[in-house]
């Protein structure tokens, strides 16, 4: 056990001093020069536009066989995102075995650096965290370096992988979108490679061509390759550092910084993404489920009596996930009122479905 003890702190020894030693080289040199560029056996003539055209054809090999992607949500130990985890992992498990899902195994990577009372209840993989100081206050930063961990640790069956967020309930069986090379991922409108091209071309330089390469995207939710994932993993975990310690980009980006760097790095590692609108839904802006696949729940829901939404004014009725950053929602979660859209009933509803259903909710 003593040395089992000691290779792994040598491993993570040697991790922290890879990392320093990449921000401190891309401090000190030209980023271009020590980020690595797209991958040689990567596709350069990719005869779908990944903006505009949504292949038909999602399937591939002998007619019915499934390409199974393996689900992914990095997480910290604090209450706020457990609670969300066993809510979302509750959901995939409802939806794994159903017609149209390509839903395979499903890990939570709790980058806590130290495992937790639900390693049984969810498959876990614990990933250290940065080193103290390094994420200069924004936690997001140790996802890319937790996915880093697990993409060389883990032994991950399926060829492809989804990365969502604890904040995210599966509504429908989760097929596997992306296709001949490309990503698939949900296009945000705050994301505008464009309007930032030229803070973008400190880590996108020309020669990697148009700055429109750079898809509007995060890391999450995205469906890609795992060979594709492995070769970009490492430069969003060094873009991400890099943009964080560069004032004017940390300004520009802000609470997105992390998504900019992801979408960077799939550009740089020459993989497109279809942009899929179905993918994701975010009440209570989005108001009907339609075909959409997955809520994201990031945004407050107020609503007075009458139905009427008083964003930005806390409602008679409401449901805001940061009111419980430090307890978990009770079960039986009040409906909201009639006239609210369908896209915030639902999402109460499978609240409390799940929480109706988990064992020991709330301890």
């Amino acid at each position: 056990m003593g040395c089992g003890n000691m290779f792994f702190s040598l491993l993570i020894t040697f991790s922290v001093a890879l990392i320093t030693y990449n921000i401190i080289i891309s401090s000190n040199a030209p980023l271009k020069q020590e980020l690595p560029g797209p991958s040689r056996s990567s596709s350069s003539s990719i005869s779908v536009d990944p903006i505009i055209k949504m292949p038909v054809d999602r399937s591939r090999g002998r007619p019915g066989s499934k390409r199974l992607f393996h689900t992914a949500v990095t997480a910290s130990d604090s209450v706020y995102n457990t609670w969300q985890c066993r809510i979302m992992y509750y959901w995939f498990k409802k939806f794994k075995e159903t017609p149209n899902s390509e839903m395979g195994g499903f890990t939570r990577i709790l980058h806590s650096g130290k495992p937790d009372k639900y390693m049984d209840e969810i498959p876990t993989f614990v990933a250290q965290p940065l080193p103290a100081g390094m994420d200069r206050g924004y936690i997001v930063l140790n996802r890319p370096w937790a996915f880093v961990q697990w993409l060389q640790q883990a032994d991950i069956k399926e060829d492809y992988i989804l990365m969502s967020e604890p904040d995210h309930i599966i509504v429908k069986p989760i097929p596997n979108l992306s296709k001949d090379g490309l990503g698939a991922a949900f296009p945000f409108f705050y994301i505008e490679p464009k309007k930032y091209e030229s803070v973008l071309r400190k880590y996108f330089p020309e020669d990697k061509g148009p700055v429109t390469n750079i898809d509007p995207i995060g890391n999450s939710p995205v469906i890609v390759g795992k060979k594709s994932l492995k070769k970009i993993a490492p430069t969003w975990m060094n873009i991400s550092l890099a943009m964080k310690k560069d004032p004017e980009t940390d300004k520009a980006f802000g609470w997105v910084l992390e998504m900019y760097a992801y979408a960077v790095s799939s550009a740089l590692h020459g993989v497109g993404n279809i942009l899929y609108k179905d993918f994701m839904i975010q009440p209570p802006w989005d108001k009907e489920i339609g075909n959409k696949l997955i809520i994201h729940y990031t945004y407050g829901c107020d609503y007075n009596m009458k139905g009427e939404m008083t964003y930005g004014k806390i409602g008679e009725w409401r449901f805001d996930k940061r009111s419980y950053d430090n307890v978990a929602p009770p079960r039986n979660l009040p409906l909201p009122p009639a006239g609210v859209p369908e896209s915030v009933v639902t999402l109460v509803k499978m609240v409390n479905e799940a929480t109706a259903n988990i064992p020991n909710w709330g301890s």
